[in-house]
C-alpha cells in the first residue's frame, strides 16, 4: 500500500507536492520521493524515509516547475532497506517518463520476461513498479513508431494497451516530459484514486491523489473519483482530458481500505469512510449482541485510532459506557510496518499505554480494526489484564483474515495469519481473551454498499480468498508462501519483490 499524488499548476507544484505528502504519510512510511518538470527536464529527489524527513529546504528549492508527481512507500518485503526502490522511477525512452505507483501487479513475472527478453529494456530493481513503467514505456514507442512528437490518441491507446497486458492493482500518476501528468486506475478499481481542481486568478489547476484527503489542505475541492479503468491526460497548459481504456472496467474497490487503509476523514468511490466505520460498529454491535452476554460487559474501548468510530458507535448500540483506557505515544512508528517480530512486540509496550484505573476490576470489550496474527492483539488483551481487567473480549470490525491480499498489501502467508483454520473461539484462546467477536463479511459489505449502490462488489480475498482478477490460484499462493518462507520475500515467484508488510493494525498517523 502506497500513496501517489500528481498536480498540474499555473505556479511553483514543489511546496504543494511536499504538503500533500504529509497528508498521504499514513499510506506509506518508508520512503518518499518528488519529482517536477520543467520544460522537458525533470528534477527528482527521493529516499528512504517520512516525508519531513526526506526532504530539505535545498531540496525543495531544486525541485522547480509547475507539473510534478510524488509518491510515499510502506517497506517492500524483503528489502525494505533499498533506497532504489523508492519511487517515482524514471526512463529516458521514449521522450523521458517517471511514474509512481500504488498496488500490485500479479503477472510480473511474465511482463519482466516480455519487457526484458522482447523489448530489450533493463529493469534495475526488483520493484513491479519498475516493470510497469517499462511497460508503459514500450506502449507509447509501439503508438508513436518513427514520429518524433506524441499526441493525446497515442497516450490513450498505450494505457488501453498496458490494461491489457497488465493484471493486478494499480493507481498511477505519470509525467511525460515536454506533455503533460498522466493518471490511470486499473480495471476494478482495487486501488484509490480521485480528482480534484481548484480556480486562483482565474486558472483552474489539478491534482490527483490516492486519497480525497489530500484536496481541502491544499485548497482544492474533489471533483470526482478516476473510475476504474479509466486515463486521464493533464497538459502541461492545464488542459484535462479523459477516456475509458478498459474493455470491461467494474467498480470493485478494497475492502480493507474502508475498514483501516483510508483515513477517515477520505471519500473513496463516493464512501465517507468516516460513516462506513460508525456504521461497521452498528452491524458488529449486533453480532456481539448474538455472541456475548451483554451482562457479562462494563465497558466498551477503542484500540486507538482507526476503530474508534466503530467502537463509539458499538457502545451506543449496546448501551454501554465508552471509555478510552489505552493511549499512545505518537511519536513510535506503527507496528505492522516493523520487520520482525520481537521488534513488533516491543513496539506495541513502547506505544500503547494503558491507564490502570479504567481498567481495574473491570469486564472489557476492546474494539480494534482487524485481527491480523494476533500477535499486537495478544499484547494488548496482556496489558490490559495486567492493568486489573478481569475479563477482556475482542472485537474485530472486520472478518477474519483468511487469506493473503495479492493486490498491494502483502499480509502474512495463510499458515501466519491467526484466524487461519482457527474459529473465534480458538483466536480468543491464542490471544489470551475471554472471547472474540468478527463482523461477518456480509455485513461490512452491505455497510460500504449503502453508502454509494453504484459499487459493483469488492476486493474481500483476505476474508473470503475470491482474488476478482481471475489469475490467482491455489499454486501461485504456494509459491508465495515458499517464497516467504525460504527467502523472508514476497516475489513473483522468484523475480520481483514488491508490496507492503502488513503485520498487524494501528492507527491512521
Amino acid at each position: 500500500m502506497c500513496g501517489v499524488l500528481g498536480i498540474v499548476a499555473h505556479e511553483g507544484v514543489n511546496q504543494l507536492l511536499y504538503d500533500g505528502l504529509q497528508m498521504l504519510q499514513h499510506r506509506g512510511q518508508d520512503a518518499a520521493g518528488i519529482v517536477t518538470a520543467e520544460g522537458t527536464m525533470f528534477h527528482m529527489h527521493k529516499g528512504r524515509g517520512m516525508v519531513r524527513d526526506v526532504f530539505r529546504t535545498r531540496n525543495m528549492r531544486e525541485l522547480v516547475g509547475q507539473v510534478g508527481i510524488a509518491h510515499v512507500r510502506y517497506p517492500t518485503a524483503g528489502n525494505a532497506n533499498c533506497s532504489a526502490e523508492a519511487q517515482p522511477f524514471y526512463v529516458n525512452s521514449p521522450f523521458g517518463i517517471v511514474l509512481a505507483h500504488n498496488g500490485n501487479l500479479t503477472n510480473t513475472e511474465e511482463l519482466f520476461k516480455n519487457v526484458c527478453f522482447g523489448d530489450l529494456r533493463h529493469i534495475n530493481t526488483r520493484s513491479d513498479s519498475e516493470v510497469l513503467l517499462n511497460v508503459l514505456a514500450c506502449e507509447l514507442e509501439d503508438q508513436v513508431g518513427d514520429r518524433t512528437s506524441l499526441n493525446l490518441e497515442d497516450i490513450f491507446a498505450a494505457v488501453t494497451a498496458l490494461h491489457q497486458r497488465v493484471h493486478g492493482a494499480y493507481g498511477v500518476v505519470a509525467l511525460i516530459a515536454g506533455y503533460g501528468l498522466l493518471a490511470f486506475r486499473d480495471p476494478f478499481g482495487i486501488r484509490p484514486l480521485c480528482l480534484g481542481k481548484r480556480v486562483k486568478n482565474g486558472l483552474t489547476d489539478y491534482v490527483v491523489a490516492s486519497e480525497s484527503v489530500v484536496f481541502p489542505s491544499l485548497d482544492f475541492e474533489i471533483l470526482r473519483d478516476v473510475a476504474p479503468g479509466e486515463a486521464i491526460f493533464i497538459s502541461n497548459d492545464g488542459q484535462l482530458f479523459s477516456q475509458q481504456c478498459a474493455q470491461q472496467p467494474r467498480l470493485m474497490p478494497c475492502l480493507f481500505e474502508y475498514v483501516y487503509f483510508a483515513r477517515p476523514d477520505s471519500v473513496i468511490d463516493g464512501v465517507s469512510v468516516y460513516n462506513a466505520r460508525l456504521n461497521m460498529g452498528i452491524t458488529l454491535a449486533e453480532k456481539v449482541k448474538r455472541t456475548l452476554n451483554l451482562d457479562d460487559i462494563d465497558v466498551v474501548m477503542p484500540v486507538p485510532d482507526t476503530s474508534r468510530p466503530s467502537a463509539m458507535e458499538l457502545a451506543q448500540h449496546l448501551n454501554k459506557p465508552y471509555r478510552e483506557g489505552l493511549f499512545k505515544n505518537r511519536y513510535i512508528g506503527r507496528t505492522f510496518i516493523m520487520p520482525g517480530q520481537s521488534v513488533r512486540k516491543k513496539s506495541v509496550r513502547q506505544k500503547l499505554n494503558p491507564m490502570n484505573y479504567e481498567f481495574k476490576g473491570k469486564r472489557v470489550l476492546l474494539v480494534d480494526d482487524s485481527i491480523v496474527r494476533g500477535t499486537t492483539s495478544r499484547e494488548i488483551v496482556d496489558m490490559v489484564r495486567e492493568a486489573g481487567a478481569t475479563k477482556v473480549y475482542f472485537a474485530s470490525a472486520a472478518p477474519a483474515v483468511l487469506f493473503p491480499n495479492v493486490y498491494g498489501i502483502d499480509m502474512p502467508t495463510r499458515e501466519e495469519l491467526i484466524s487461519y483454520q482457527r474459529d473465534a473461539d480458538q483466536v480468543a484462546d491464542e490471544i489470551g481473551a475471554d472471547g472474540v467477536v468478527f463482523q461477518d463479511l456480509k455485513d461490512l459489505k452491505k455497510v460500504v454498499l449503502s453508502l454509494n449502490p453504484q459499487i459493483e462488489g469488492f476486493d474481500s480475498s483476505c476474508f473470503d480468498g475470491h482474488y476478482i482478477t481471475g489469475d490467482i490460484n491455489e499454486a501461485y499462493l504456494q509459491r508465495l508462501s515458499d517464497n516467504k518462507h525460504n527467502l523472508a520475500t514476497f516475489a513473483l515467484p522468484g523475480l520481483i519483490e514488491h508490496s507492503v508488510s502488513v503485520q498487524e493494525n494501528e492507527d491512521e498517523d
